[in-house]
């Protein structure tokens, strides 16, 4: 018995988490083949990449898609095989046979003094044969059965090809908004930089003019190295960054991209929860796929349980015979064989068994995945919300570290304040900054989770982020 069974091969949702650089998450989603020679990447210049050119070439390059697609066509060809059980054979063969025999090698000969003579060697003889044989299995309800399970099996292999595309966008869409957020980090790294150089250098002048204690200039001066080391770990980042979106969508890692796109904030709207559940259930390609297993595993008992019933064959042939071409004459034969199965040795029951465990795992499994759909699209939307809410707070503590930072350094000058004070604003201005970044990352990230959740990633993850 040919079994057809898919196991679900479904990525876990939360493990597809932010690709941030530097991580060492593996498999086939976080890799890339290299594109042909044809695809005409620029040698030595600065590519620019918008997030649609890099979603197209995740779906063309991401080795986790290619795989996929590799996936279904051996399903195709899985169904093709087992279709051919249920198809005519047709075959022809010719046959030349030249024959001399020897009849004393096979013990005929005549005892001493015997009267009668034969001759010892036969031959040599000829004999042509050219024939065509054609077979059909009738009534084998067991291969009806296994190529009707090997068809959902591809069913569920193209659907599966659907949903590692859902994932291949999802994946990407996370590189590069972490690449966009990294840059932003950079950006404001820089400006802190700069802000401390202008500290600095107020100190150094109020300390030459006998206004400060040298205290309060080396305390800016060890601000200024701070912010120095924090541009050159954050520059390092960006790189990084750079190289892991490079190796999602077939990018040379040396490739020195430049991101077009800017994501700034924008509330999600037209999309509330229960719509996202209802769309969920109906498009998630990888709940479609589970259940065309389920379907699968049911029709292999079905064809387990067939290997007990009667099958019918019928053939014949027809062909030229004689002793050669020029002397030959047509033959042909007709058969017709009904076979019962009466004992196997206990096989048709272990494939029943089998077949019958198998599918109790594809139910359970499917059971599991529909409750985690649901699960996964409530998080997404918990996660939503509140890095909402804290994009608010962020924004907020940012306008209010920054008038806290002015107001510091015009405390300073006036000389009713030392660089403690400007410190300490200063510090505060750059964490509200990583906070800002960091919460518009995670908010335009959770619109992408809720699109990969609800199943629709690939048509709306680019509406959704550029909603309004």
């Amino acid at each position: 018995m040919r079994t057809l069974c898919f196991r679900l091969l479904v990525p876990t949702f939360g493990a597809l988490s932010l690709v941030s650089a530097g991580s060492a998450q593996s498999g086939p989603f976080q890799g890339s083949v290299s594109p042909p020679a044809s695809a005409g990447v620029p040698a030595d210049q600065p590519v620019k990449l918008s997030l649609d050119d890099a979603l197209q070439r995740g779906l063309r390059y991401n080795l986790g898609a290619v795989l996929s697609l590799q996936d279904s066509l051996h399903a195709q060809g899985a169904v093709i095989a087992s279709r051919a059980d249920l198809l005519p054979n047709l075959s022809t063969g010719l046959r030349e046979t030249v024959q001399q025999i020897d009849l004393a090698a096979f013990g005929f000969k005549l005892p001493p003094g015997s009267p009668f003579t034969f001759p010892q060697v036969l031959g040599p003889s000829n004999y042509f044969d050219l024939r065509a044989t054609l077979t059909q299995r009738v009534a084998d309800l067991q291969a009806l059965r296994t190529y009707q399970s090997s068809r959902e099996a591809q069913r569920a292999a193209d659907l599966n090809a659907v949903n590692a595309r859902e994932t291949v966008v999802y994946v990407v869409t996370a590189g590069y908004l972490e690449v966009l957020a990294e840059s932003a980090r950079v950006d404001s790294a820089r400006g802190q930089l700069a802000t401390a150089q202008a500290i600095y250098q107020q100190a150094q002048d109020r300390f030459s003019a006998g206004l400060s204690a040298k205290i309060d200039r080396t305390r800016s001066e060890v601000e200024l190295q701070t912010q120095k080391q924090r541009v050159t770990a954050e520059q390092a980042q960006y790189a990084k960054d750079k190289i892991a979106l490079a190796r999602l969508i077939g990018f040379p890692a040396g490739e020195d991209l430049i991101l077009t796109d800017a994501l700034p904030y924008a509330p999600l709207e037209n999309l509330t929860l229960p719509q996202a559940i209802s769309l969920a259930a109906d498009n998630r390609s990888d709940l479609k796929s589970a259940q065309a297993q389920v379907r699968a595993a049911e029709l292999s008992v079905k064809a387990a349980h067939a290997e007990r019933y009667p099958t019918l064959d019928i053939g014949g042939d027809y062909g030229l015979a004689g002793v050669n071409p020029g002397n030959s004459h047509g033959s042909y034969s007709a058969t017709a064989q009904v076979r019962f199965p009466i004992w196997a040795g206990g096989h048709s029951k272990g494939d029943i068994e089998e077949a019958d465990a198998s599918l109790q795992r594809m139910r359970s499994e499917y059971d599991e995945l529909c409750a985690r759909v649901e699960a996964q699209v409530r998080t997404a939307y918990l996660d939503l919300n509140a890095a909402a809410d804290q994009v608010q707070v962020a924004q907020s503590r940012r306008e209010l570290a920054q008038d806290e930072l002015a107001q510091a350094r015009d405390r300073f000058s006036s000389g009713v304040a030392d660089t403690v004070e400007v410190v300490q604003a200063q510090e505060a201005v750059s964490s509200a900054e990583q906070d800002y970044i960091a919460s518009l990352n995670a908010h335009n990230l959770a619109k992408a989770s809720v699109a990969h959740a609800v199943g629709q990633a690939e048509k709306i993850i680019r509406t959704l982020l550029r909603s309004q």
